[in-house]
């Protein structure tokens, strides 16, 4: 009676400290993102962002070659690409540790006594021959420990493969925006150019007049200025131009070679017809978001195996083979052998490195919280601003063409007036800058319109799909 009344006292020791190890199940944090969009107004027929690969939504040639080689150059996916499997090859060797390793060894031992030590005066040779099956320290994961470390494993690697696709869709994003900044460059270059030609005629003209007499020196002053001006606009936009390459050979990593024909920045389409969806649906969705919420259930696992360090680890070791001194008759039935050897090892005093342990492992769980929470605040707050940014941009386009139209009038009225003498220079000059800038505007917004586009596309999870990067991995 007092045997069965300690074996239920240790039984129910055990499962009280089973029960003090478990954290119970991952339960994801509520979210205080609202529940819909401002200025989410849509066109009939809206698509979402997922509906459409990368290839459809960028439908210029040079910039889908663009797109292509930096997929399968770009040294930061690559970097990556290989942290990913790194975390997957991470994640079987910690899952091996579930099941038990088996090892298969053999021997052959022959030595010789001398007859000064046999006792005999002759002298003794022996000889073993030994063969066995060995499983190595298994340890019974009763309270979770292995298994813990197995899911926190496992997360890491995931959260790096969704961490790899969020980088993927980045780099697709910020190509087309360098694309697009380049278009726009050349555009404004091409404006610039002329308006350097044209106030240096200006200048010109207003020189001879000086040299007759039928122009004032103010006014040449005021003609230089505007020219020289112009020049140094000029020079600013071509060195932005050359900066813009370097950054683009950068990020594709790997000259593309001979680029196909492209489309100017005015023959881009912009696709302002992608749907929002419901919040919810839309962020946790994201590859960023996932990877933070993965992390998370890393951090959470990693708390279950600290915990789980504080209870008793039984360790098992068994061995079973075959020994003989002769190598004939190894595998005779009568020279099996086996051993089994349990050992379990709790921890009394430590100096409070266990404790420590779980305090870190609770610690970056708390870290994990924050930084999930800030990941979705952050994705809620890109795709609002954007959201408002395209229903802006559409208003804004509108009334810089407006305006465009009605300086382009206003400078030919000045040069008519002025080519009769109604108008003076200084009225002409001002026409031509306040065109100038108008035109510049009206390019720079239409660079806007795509960056805001494509960044859209980006941020509501577009861009990626495994049926297209395995695609790209076969062009490659």
């Amino acid at each position: 009676m007092p045997r069965q009344v300690n074996i239920g006292i240790v039984t129910l020791s055990l499962a009280l400290l089973a029960g003090c190890s478990q954290v119970g199940d991952y339960q994801r944090p509520s979210s205080t993102i609202p529940d819909k969009w401002q200025k989410s107004k849509l066109p009939e027929g809206a698509l979402k962002a997922t509906q459409l690969d990368w290839r459809t939504f960028f439908q210029d040639a040079r910039l889908q070659a663009l797109i292509t080689s930096t997929l399968n150059h770009n040294n930061d996916l690559r970097i990556a690409l290989a942290r990913v499997e790194e975390t997957r090859a991470q994640y079987r060797v910690t899952s091996a540790d579930r099941t038990p390793s088996v090892n298969a060894s053999g021997t052959r031992t022959k030595s010789k006594i001398p007859a000064a030590f046999t006792g005999t005066d002759q002298p003794t040779t022996t000889e073993r021959n030994e063969f066995s099956l060995t499983a190595v320290s298994f340890e019974l994961d009763f309270w979770g420990r292995v298994a813990n470390m197995s899911e926190a494993a496992k997360a890491s690697f995931l959260a790096s493969e969704s961490a790899s696709r969020a980088m993927r869709i980045t780099l697709i994003a910020q190509v087309a925006d360098l694309y697009f900044t380049a278009l726009e460059l050349d555009e404004r270059l091409i404006i610039t150019r002329a308006a350097v030609e044209s106030r240096r005629r200006n200048r010109d003209i207003i020189q001879r007049g000086v040299q007759l007499g039928a122009a004032a020196r103010s006014d040449l002053l005021m003609a230089e200025s505007a020219y020289y001006s112009t020049q140094s606009e000029l020079a600013s936009l071509e060195n932005d131009l050359a900066a813009n390459e370097h950054a683009m050979q950068l990020l594709v990593g790997k000259p593309p070679g001979e680029l196909p024909q492209g489309r100017r920045l005015h023959e881009q389409e912009v696709r302002n017809d992608l749907a929002p969806g419901i919040p919810s649906e839309v962020i946790y969705a994201r590859p960023d978001v996932i990877a933070a919420e993965l992390r998370l259930k890393e951090a959470h696992a990693n708390v279950g195996a600290a915990r789980a360090a504080f209870l008793p680890r039984l360790l098992l070791t068994a061995a079973m083979g075959f020994a003989s001194p002769s190598l004939a008759k190894l595998f005779a039935p009568v020279s099996g052998n086996w051993a089994f050897q349990p050992a379990m090892s709790l921890p009394i005093f430590d100096n409070g490195r266990t404790a420590g342990a779980e305090g870190v492992a609770e610690a970056r769980k708390n870290s994990a919280v924050a930084d999930y929470e800030r990941v979705i605040q952050q994705a809620f707050r890109e795709i609002a601003d954007l959201l408002s940014s395209r229903a802006a941009l559409i208003d804004q386009r509108q009334a810089t063409e407006s305006m465009l139209k009605a300086y382009e009038e206003r400078l030919h009225v000045m040069e008519v007036r002025f080519k009769s003498g109604s108008a003076s220079l200084i009225e002409v000059l001002d026409a031509q800058r306040d065109l100038y800038f108008a035109q510049q505007s009206a390019v720079q917004i239409r660079r806007k319109q795509l960056v805001a586009s494509s960044q859209l596309y980006k941020a509501l999870g577009g861009g990626d799909s495994l049926k297209q990067e395995a695609s790209d991995k076969k062009s490659g």
